[in-house]
């Protein structure tokens, strides 16, 4: 197992550490003190009447400070790869570098750490600082010399010796480099969690490197994500995203044909009015409780961002739909509490223990319902139940999502608008074969809408999109025969599921969550041996899902047909090697 870099176990003082670009004034102090260091304590360069040291590369260089209070604890210097040189060059020829200088390779140099704060935290969060700068300004290596008494350190971080050392006064170096991938593969977790807690983290990039979150769509991959090979969709089965089987309404696609040529140059309403006029007629609302957006993502973003901070303590169902926890805890860092649900209950929600813990007067409680990836759903007399408990000063955030497939009389819409913490997440995507358009709305009390209306930016949903939730809205006939016939494709792909050792969570929605069968194979080999006969499926792992557990889609019945075939191939072949076949259970 490798190593992680850990904090020291001393703290520096009473104060927090604060970590920033040095300024003038810093550098003043950081010349004075690399010569107390590296001229009178390890006789590296020889003592000067300035008692200073600087060099060339100093103009080149970027410095992260430490400071403790008001006083510098440490420093660590930068060399971008644009400077001319590097200091290692000074020891050793271009050509023995272990490392080409490239725009993506930097030198770190000069990890200095004050006399009265070696032993702290200060060393390490110099080290992170300076990874984090060369990842924000697109580096992946960093090349450096380090001190013979302190290279345990160094390597522990990740840093591997080229072998070649180098001497500098009374001082051995060893010549060492590393890739921004080692370095940050032994960083952990725990640890970065203590910095955000107990540093001030002034740097002009987050403390955490952007990681996007993660869906499904891969079978993009397999069709070409620039699209120059569209044909291909019709070789791969997309049941690793949740998109409708059945075409968007005839109503849908009639507008879009008609007026397409319009429609792809013609700016949009910048408010979508029309588009919410027709929502809140269709739902019984009004408008002014309504707050559009491009998919529920737009929303949770621009919602949740706006509502919450750091210490706000937010209570999430687990296992449910990632980007919330994405959002909650990578984007924002939100303090969550996981409301565990539980397999051998078929993942339902028990009320009663969810009104309990919203006693504990969260900022925000996130309920997904359908919830997704279980497919499992609260009815509105229960959830009711709940939110009679939830204080005043709790915002409730009900996904509503899949709710047509259960009946729009589920929906807490009506509700959320009367109230003043409760807000309704709806997509248009899933229920509405629209996708690919990415139309979405919120509902809520005027004074929550209101905040969020005075921050969403003009033209949120497209024209083309727009046209198409209107047009869908007015088709309920349509869809409603499309919601009949997914549930009795799901119950046929259920039964189909079950007779090949699935355990299936039973559902409301257009997916089923499934167990694997016990068969020698992990979920991740699975999913990629279907893959390899183009049929997608959903690892829900990353979803609060840990027991050898994927999401389908439903589709039409030959597909579901299909995809049961390719599933009984890939679990025969794991169970008794390839060429031994059962028959595929049919679908009724």
């Amino acid at each position: 197992m490798k190593r992680q870099i850990e904090f020291e176990q001393r703290r520096p003082t009473g104060h927090s550490v604060t970590l920033r670009l040095a300024n003038e004034e810093d550098r003043a102090s950081i010349y004075h003190v690399r010569h107390e260091v590296y001229a009178e304590e390890l006789h590296q360069h020889t003592t000067n009447d300035v008692h200073a040291l600087v060099d060339a590369l100093d103009e080149a260089n970027v410095y992260l400070v430490a400071h403790v209070g008001h006083e510098l604890a440490g420093f660590i210097s930068l060399t971008p790869p644009t400077a001319p040189l590097f200091s290692v060059e000074k020891h050793v020829t271009h050509d023995e570098l272990p490392l080409k200088r490239n725009a993506e390779l930097f030198e770190a140099r000069l990890l200095t750490v004050c006399p009265r704060y070696r032993g702290t935290l200060v060393a390490t969060l110099l080290m992170y600082g300076a990874l984090r700068y060369v990842e924000a300004n697109g580096g992946t290596r960093i090349i450096g010399i380090g001190r013979h008494e302190v290279m345990p350190v160094y390597r522990k971080v990740g840093f591997e010796t080229s072998g070649r050392d180098l001497q500098s006064g009374a001082v051995t170096f060893h010549l060492m480099s590393a890739t921004t991938e080692q370095l940050r593969a032994r960083v952990n977790p725990w640890w970065l969690a203590r910095a955000e807690r107990e540093v001030n983290w002034q740097l002009p990039f987050a403390l955490r490197p952007a990681v996007p979150c993660f869906h499904g769509g891969a079978f993009f991959e397999a069709i070409g994500e620039e699209f120059d090979t569209l044909w291909k969709r019709r070789d791969i089965i997309n049941a690793d995203v949740l998109d409708a089987w059945f075409p968007p309404s005839p109503r849908v696609i009639g507008a879009l044909q008609e007026h397409l040529s319009w429609l792809t140059r013609t700016s949009p309403p910048a408010g979508c009015a029309g588009m919410l006029r027709v929502i809140a007629e269709a739902r019984g609302l009004d408008e002014r409780c309504l707050v559009p957006g491009g998919g529920s993502s737009d929303l949770i973003f621009l919602a949740l961002r706006q509502w919450l901070t750091r210490s706000s303590r937010v209570l999430l169902l687990d296992p449910t739909y990632g980007e919330y926890a994405h959002v909650l805890e990578k984007v924002i860092g939100c303090q969550v509490t996981r409301f565990r649900l539980h397999r051998e209950d078929d993942y339902d929600v028990n009320v009663e223990a969810l009104s309990a813990a919203l006693k504990l007067n969260f900022d925000l409680v996130l309920l997904v319902n359908p919830n997704s990836p279980t497919g499992r759903h609260v009815a509105p007399s229960e959830l009711r139940k709940v939110l009679r408990n939830v204080p005043v000063c709790t915002r409730v955030w009900i996904d509503e999502t899949y709710v047509e497939y259960v009946g729009t009389e589920q929906s807490f819409e009506q509700l959320a608008s009367a109230t003043c913490n409760i807000v309704v997440c709806k997509s248009m995507s899933k229920v509405y074969a629209l996708s690919g358009l990415r139309a979405a709305y919120l509902c809520g009390g005027r004074h929550l809408i209101d905040e969020l209306r005075g921050i969403t930016p003009p033209w949120a949903v497209s024209l083309p999109a727009q046209v198409a939730a209107v047009n869908a809205l007015q088709d309920s006939s349509y869809y409603q025969q499309r919601y009949s016939e997914t549930h009795r494709y799901r119950d046929e792909l259920d039964c189909g599921l079950r007779r090949l050792g699935f355990e299936v969570t039973p559902a409301v929605a257009n997916f089923l969550l499934c167990h694997l069968p016990a068969v020698q194979i992990s979920v991740a080999e699975f999913v990629q041996r279907c893959r390899a006969q183009n049929l997608f499926l959903r690892d829900v792992s990353n979803m609060g899902v840990s027991e050898r557990a994927i999401r389908i889609a439903v589709k039409d019945r030959a597909t579901n047909g299909k995809m049961l075939r390719i599933i009984r191939d890939v679990l025969e072949e794991s169970h008794h090697g390839p060429g031994v076949q059962r028959p595929v259970p049919a679908l009724a």
